[in-house]
């Protein structure tokens, strides 16, 4: 044969399908998932199972952990010696398991994530629960295979005297699958198991009446039965795992927040350094200071709060953005005749009672077989001690041991098995006193033969020997709960004053997206310096608000942002803000028209109005607004096709409208004419458009404090009427002139306010790139008829492109905060 002859033409596909088919099959059954029958992972078996061969048991001396993980390896499982070992180690980690396995002298390890000693240096022997585990194994009890190297045998699962699975839990990843079943009360799963033999058809919910949920070995508090009930019902589900918590009162009207349970698995060390940070980064104000006091009486981690702090708010915050409160998983997948299942609680139930009935079944039929071979031979000695002088005379005149058999056996008719046992018998139990003994034992044995039988026999009785095996394991090893159990998850409310430190800031935004906050000892140091701009820009708000509020950001795309105050750039007066994009990217040709500020949705009422260029106008309840999703453009009304928003802003649905368009026409009509339509409606028809024309801007104005219309057109004309020179109309209508239609270049407005003797400048700017102001009440009145007069030759400076109002310094809640 030629070297290429040995090389088999394969597709790689096919192979490597094959060789990963193989690994999974592998790993799924014989490392990552435990049994459903003893709630054990191969290793840890094995290990058990080396440490009873070995006599390495709770009532003998401590043993090297070295040791133990050579036989282990040596015998059973030919992997790396830290595999082994760290499998040992979890089992005598009394904060992963339920009911600790292995107990070990010296460093195992800490619920800081501290490694173990090396396994040189540390000692180890079972626990006497974990005898329980291996009991009766030495009576047939389970199936053996051959090891890794066929020297020895090893038990495919453990006999398992009480239910393993369910009492320490388990938690793997392999391919394919993964397992999370947490550790239960050893009692009540007891329970469990009794109940669901009595009554095979039991639900979950009477299941639940004695198993009430997980138990984990860190204590803490599992919130919703619900979550419990469905991972039972389904062996998916989650529930909410909090530390237990307390407020203790300091003096001088101080607390502090002390931690003496923490989730389960749960690493406290980086807990206790996650809260640190959130104290040194600032994201929560009130703490003081992080100590983690925890000693050999017990776990303590305190975090000391500022005066005055709001301590509810605070936990709630430490619950909400640390581990001290954990979602956990149910996934009880575990290895059920030989495949990957996941298992429902009573299915999980069954699967343990199925294997104690085989495990019993066996037990029971090897005592009864041990029984009736020495009730044999007890038998034969009570006949043989009847005819002594007759035997010892054959067996002198025999020439061997096989020779003295043969005679017995021919002579007197004992069989092979009583005529060893003659033969074997030594001299000094040939004494009378002996004849009353055997009797005595040869009844002992009728009895346990009839109650061995009777078990075979019965299947009640299988199952009442079961549940009395049971019953003294949970006499000796059950212990308190140390997880309670609340029916509902508690919803964490958080006051923003416990996130953010509570500080009154200027915030400035301009047209083209330039956002900042400022502190207000900066602004008053910039000796009333402009703020600073890029060309073209211009600043649409400068509002004096406190860190714990919100501002909403409304575009010309109909969209708004709605930003924490605090979450804003702080950045200096004298230095350009921060562009939007860096919080939302803009479309292109997209601007900010407007800031509202909100103190809190809640308790604000009304409305919010849109105006659109195209003729639009929408009217939503303000609540609306209020979003969860931070850091995202969402949609303030439809806008259709080309249209752009104008305008937007609060009433309290007893206002009057006034729209103006570039053509002059100009419609007032009241509010209530406007129908309430929900977020991401598009709205109603504002004014009727001719061809070409657009809207410049709508208002909004109190009826009872009528205010003047103020214009300027592209022409550089501006123009002052009042109010009631117009009529009160509908909406939807052509509306009445505002200007003088010229044949030769008309005029057309730019820009529209509503005016009155406390209206701010009005800001113009050219095309040759002026920026001019006006202030309205120095202009006259006209009638609707005129086109006003000329600030300007616009032939020269170029035409009006853009009008807007000059932004001023505002406090929008000082009024809400003088009512309080």
């Amino acid at each position: 044969m030629d070297q290429t002859e040995k090389y088999l033409d394969l597709p790689l596909e096919e192979v490597i399908g094959d060789r990963f088919g193989r690994y999974s099959k592998y790993i799924i059954q014989d490392r990552a998932l435990p049994d459903a029958r003893d709630g054990m992972k191969p290793v840890q078996r094995r290990i058990l199972y080396a440490m009873h061969t070995e006599r390495n048991t709770h009532d003998k001396n401590f043993r090297k952990a070295a040791k133990t993980v050579g036989t282990v390896i040596g015998n059973y499982h030919p992997h790396g010696d830290s595999s082994v070992y760290e499998a040992m180690v979890r089992l005598s980690q009394n904060w992963k398991v339920r009911n600790r396995l292995v107990e070990m002298h010296g460093n195992n390890g800490s619920i800081d994530g501290d490694p173990p000693a090396a396994m040189r240096y540390t000692e180890a022997r079972l626990s006497p629960i974990a005898s329980e585990l291996l009991r009766d194994i030495d009576k047939e009890t389970v199936e053996y295979i051959p090891n890794f190297d066929e020297t020895t045998d090893e038990p495919v699962v453990l006999p398992a005297k009480f239910p393993n699975l369910l009492v320490n839990g388990s938690t793997g990843i392999s391919a394919g699958y993964a397992t999370d079943i947490p550790p239960h009360n050893l009692a009540e799963v007891i329970d469990a198991v009794i109940m669901r033999i009595d009554k095979p058809a039991s639900s979950v919910d009477d299941l639940m009446h004695v198993l009430k949920g997980p138990d984990f070995p860190t204590g803490g508090i599992i919130q919703g039965v619900e979550g419990i009930k469905k991972a039972y019902e389904t062996g998916k589900g989650k529930v909410v795992v909090r530390g237990k918590a307390a407020i203790e009162t300091l003096k001088g009207n101080r607390e502090q927040i002390v931690v003496t349970e923490v989730p389960f698995e749960v690493n406290k060390a980086t807990m206790v350094k996650k809260i640190d940070e959130l104290r040194i980064d600032r994201k929560v104000e009130g703490i003081a200071e992080v100590r983690d006091e925890t000693d050999r009486t017990g776990l303590r981690i305190v975090v000391e709060l500022k005066k005055d702090a709001n301590s509810e708010g605070i936990l709630n915050f430490l619950y909400k953005n640390t581990d001290l409160q954990i979602t956990y998983h149910f996934n009880m997948v575990a290895i059920k005749d030989k495949t990957p299942t996941l298992l429902s609680l009573p299915q999980l139930l069954d699967a343990y009672v199925s294997h104690q009935r085989e495990v019993v079944t066996n037990q029971t039929r090897f005592d009864l077989n041990k029984a009736k071979k020495r009730a044999h031979i007890v038998e034969g000695l009570i006949k043989a001690i009847s005819i002594l002088d007759e035997l010892i005379a054959t067996i002198r005149a025999s020439k061997d041991k096989a020779d003295a058999k043969r005679q017995i056996m021919d002579k007197y008719g004992f069989t092979e098995q009583q005529a060893e046992a003659i033969v074997t018998l030594q001299l000094y139990r040939l004494t009378n006193t002996d004849v009353v003994q055997l009797e005595e034992e040869a009844s002992e044995l009728r009895e346990q033969m009839e109650k061995l039988s009777s078990i075979l026999d019965s299947e009640k009785k299988l199952l009442q020997t079961i549940k009395n095996d049971l019953r003294q394991i949970k006499k000796k090893f059950a212990d308190n709960r140390r997880t309670h159990i609340e029916d509902k998850v508690e919803e964490l409310k958080i006051n923003i004053e416990v996130t953010v430190a509570s500080e009154d800031v200027l915030v400035s935004v301009t047209r083209d997206g330039y956002v900042k906050r400022t502190s207000l000892r900066s602004y008053a140091a910039s000796n009333n310096e402009n703020l600073p701009l890029k060309d073209d820009d211009h600043p649409i708000s400068l509002l004096e608000v406190n860190t714990t509020d919100d501002v909403m950001l409304f575009t010309t795309k109909g969209r708004y942002i709605l930003c924490a105050v605090h979450e804003l750039p702080d950045i200096r007066w004298k230095d350009m803000g921060q562009h939007i994009s860096h919080i939302v990217p803009l479309e292109k040709e997209e601007h900010l028209l407007k800031v509202i500020p909100v103190r809190d949705f809640q308790e604000e009422q009304g409305y919010l109005m849109f105006f659109t260029k195209n003729g639009m106008v929408k009217r939503s309840e303000f609540q609306l607004y209020q979003a969860q999703r931070r850091g995202k453009a969402l949609i303030a009304l439809n806008l259709k096709n080309d249209d752009e928003l104008v305008h937007v802003t609060r009433t309290d649905g007893q206002k009057d409208l006034f729209i103006t368009t570039h053509k002059g026409f100009g419609l007032w009509y009241d509010e209530s004419d406007v129908s309430v339509v929900g977020q991401r409606a598009a709205g109603v028809k504002s004014i009727a458009l001719k061809d070409d024309d657009f809207v410049v801007n709508g208002q909004v104005f109190d009826p009872e404090a009528p205010k003047d219309l103020f214009i300027i057109t592209q022409r550089g004309a501006s123009k002052r009427m009042k109010l009631k020179s117009f009529e009160k109309g509908t909406r939807a209508k052509r509306g009445l002139t505002m200007l003088k239609e010229l044949k030769k270049k008309p005029h057309r407005i730019q820009g529209f306010f509503m005016v009155d003797n406390h209206q701010q400048i009005i800001c113009y700017e050219t095309k040759n790139g002026e920026t001019q102001k006006v202030n309205p009440m120095e202009y006259s009145v006209s009638d609707r008829y005129g086109n006003g007069s000329f600030m300007f030759d616009a032939d020269k400076t170029g035409e009006v492109i853009e009008v807007y109002q000059e932004t001023v310094y505002e406090k929008p809640f000082e009024d809400n905060e003088a009512e309080s």
